[in-house]
Order: C-alpha cells, then structure tokens, then sequence
C-alpha cells in the first residue's frame, strides 16, 4: 500500500520532491500509526466490500472500517456479523490464491459493539484475522476498555498481528465535571496496552448529539464551542511530547449540493493562478460538493496536531490524503531543525526568508513532520494540495453509512 500510487509515474515525478513510501499492517508501529489518513466507514452488511477490495475500485483507498455498530441496525446485527465473517475470509482466501497480495491490501478494521461481540467475532474468525489490521472500540470506556483490550492481547498472544483504536465519544468525556478525572483514568488504562494502541479517534457526531447540535456546511467541528473544548482537553492529554499517541479527526458528513448561508473560504489564487478557466471550474465543483468545507476543517485539524481523518464518502479520500502530503517549507524547516538540534544552534532563518526556526520549541514538531513526510510524500516547490486534487474523478457510488 501507497499513498497516491494510482498516479503515473510522470505525475509523480512532477508532484512530489519526496515520494510517500510504501506500507503494510506490519510496518513499524510508529510509522503506521502516521499512515492511516482518510479512514472509510463502510457497513458490514456490504455484499461487495471484499471484492471492491480485490478489484481495487475504491481510489486512493488506505485505510477502512467494517462498522457493525451505528451503521447495522439491531435487527440486522446477525447478518451483519454472517457477511463479515465471509467478506474477511474472501480476502483470506484470495491471499491464498495470489489473486491479491498484503501489499494490496488497505489497513481493515471492524467497528465492534462491546467485548462480547469482540470475542465472539475474534473466535469465528481465528486465522482469517490475518487481513485485518485490527478493531476499533466505540464509546471506549474503563470497564468496556479493559475487556476490549485484554481481548486483543490475547489474540495477540496467539500468533496475530493486531492493533485497537479507541474512539473517544461517550457522555463522561463531553460533560465538564467528570471531563477529565474520565480522561487521565482512560489514558492510564491505554498506557498500560500502548503496544496495540495504533491510534485514538474522536466521535465528535456522539458529542454533538447528546447536546441536540449539529453543524452545518458552513462551519467546522472547532466552530461548535462545547465539542472544541472538549477536543482541546484530549488533545492535551493524548498529543503531548512525552508519552504522546496519534489522534484522528473526527468525521467530515457532508457529500453533496444544498443551500448555504455563508460565502466559501476556498481562495480562488490557488486554482485561478495556476490552470485558469479550468481551475475555477474545479473549485466551483468542489464548493458545490463542500468539499470545500472538509478542507477547511482538515487544516484546523492539521494545525491542531491531529493526523487523519475518518470519511464516510471515497471521494473524500484524495483531498484529505493531499492536504496532508508535506510542503516543500515544511519539510526544509524540519529537516533544518533536526539538523541543528544538537546545539549547533539556537535559532536559524529559514530556508524560505520568511521566518524563523528555534531548534528546541520546534523539535517534536520537526519530527512528526518528518515522520508525515515518509507517508504522504512532500510537495515540490512549485506544487501543493491543488496539484493532487484537480484530476479528481468523482465516484457516483456512495457508500451509505452512520457514524
């Protein structure tokens, strides 16, 4: 798996400085836990979710979740759980069959329910489990975390290679008083797992709906006052320099045309400039389908230290993957940094002339940077986010789900 490998190798050649480097389930953990980017929900009633898989129809795709919680409804939970047990093992037999190779392969993981659908699920699929990369735990709490996790390392124990993701969404972490006494003792508890921890997730959609609010097209989750508080205080605790884990960004849910109230901030130099009438035309497509709203909110989330983002639309996938593939600044100040981190200096000039680089402050974010950098490639000088999205083809097929 490659970010962007499905562009030719001259567009490669023309876009990127540094191009993203290629990774499986078993890359190192801390490169992995980077790779990730826009996470798709799909529904594990899906028929076709292993041959879409098989025939790579989903662009750009690196990393899904088969969900059997919000987006199976309790009725159909049994057949939900049937057709997973036989997508996964269609993956496991066309790996047996070399009609695909783990290389093809995204990185695969089932939304569960609670811990005993966990171990039932884990059992039934034994060996099979080798095609997913892990399980993500919804409403994570202590007593729920603690099962959840001693499940997983007890498959882990057994030969398998798989990591958990809690998702950070139940009503003890939005509510002030029990924020974060809930907070330090979760994070105590994942500490304790930190070897299959490969990333923390934040189910901004649950918040929200305990308060009854919703944003809309014109704004972003850090507009919603109460859920960027609370995302402020989780990152604080899980984004820190010492101890630090990855932190997801929370689901984007707008796909197609409607009304809006506000103009879009999509500036019109980065499309106008460069390729003209054509250009406009992409930008104009682009606001009509909000995508522009997701950049705006995947540049706060950058800027706020969070990497990746869950997705619920495949036409989402490249834009997310492009605004986090490194600018050519970027990746000349970290590697400046690094470079001078051992007391050859203390504050330089950047590369650029246009500001200034202090080696201590700037260190842990240099490092991520680079760490970024391998997965999603750095920009040329003349090159950013426009260069990947403009021959973006929209997928008419949206995969319908709740998250």
């Amino acid at each position: 798996m490659k970010h962007f490998d499905y562009e030719t190798l001259e567009r490669r050649q023309e876009i990127f400085f540094q191009e993203p480097e290629h990774f499986t389930k078993f890359t190192e953990k801390e490169i992995l836990s980077y790779a990730l980017g826009a996470t798709l929900y799909m529904p594990a009633l899906k028929k076709s979710i292993a041959q879409d898989l098989i025939d790579k129809k989903i662009s750009g795709l690196t990393s899904m979740v088969i969900d059997l919680e919000d987006a199976v409804g309790d009725n159909q939970l049994r057949d939900a759980e049937h057709n997973l047990f036989v997508q996964i093992q269609a993956l496991s037999n066309a790996l047996d069959k070399q009609l695909i190779t783990i290389d093809d392969l995204p990185l695969i993981f089932v939304r569960l329910r609670n811990p005993k659908q966990m171990q039932r699920i884990t059992t039934q699929l034994g060996n099979y489990q080798r095609v997913l990369t892990g399980y993500v735990f919804p409403k994570f709490s202590y007593e729920t975390g603690k099962e959840y996790l001693a499940i997983l390392e007890a498959n882990n124990r057994d030969g398998m290679l798989l990591y958990g993701m809690p998702i950070l969404e139940s009503s003890d972490i939005i509510y002030k008083e029990t924020r974060i006494a809930t907070l330090l003792k979760l994070k105590e508890l994942i500490d304790t797992y930190r070897a299959y921890i490969l990333n923390i997730r934040i189910g901004a959609t649950d918040f929200c709906g305990l308060f009854g609010i919703r944003r809309n097209v014109d704004t972003t989750i850090y507009d919603v006052a109460l859920i960027r508080d609370c995302i402020t205080d989780i990152l604080n605790l899980f984004n820190r320099q010492e101890n630090g884990y990855i932190v997801s960004g929370p689901v984007w849910e707008y796909f197609s045309k409607d009304q809006r109230i506000l103009k879009s901030k999509l500036r019109m130099t980065p499309f106008q400039d460069r390729y003209g009438r054509t250009g406009m035309q992409k930008r104009t497509e682009i606001i009509n389908h909000y995508i522009d709203g997701l950049i705006n909110e995947v540049l706060l989330d950058r800027l706020n230290g969070i990497v990746g983002k869950t997705v619920i639309h495949p036409t989402h996938i490249k834009t997310v993957h492009s605004l986090y593939t490194v600018s050519h600044e970027e990746y000349s100040d970290a590697l400046s940094i690094i470079a001078n981190s051992e007391g050859q200096a203390g504050v330089l000039k950047s590369q650029y002339n246009n500001k200034m680089n202090e080696m201590k402050p700037h260190l842990y974010w240099a490092k991520r940077i680079l760490l970024q950098a391998r997965i999603f490639g750095v920009y040329n000088e003349d090159q950013d986010f426009t260069s990947l999205i403009m021959d973006t083809q929209h997928e008419e097929e949206f995969y319908e789900v709740k998250v």
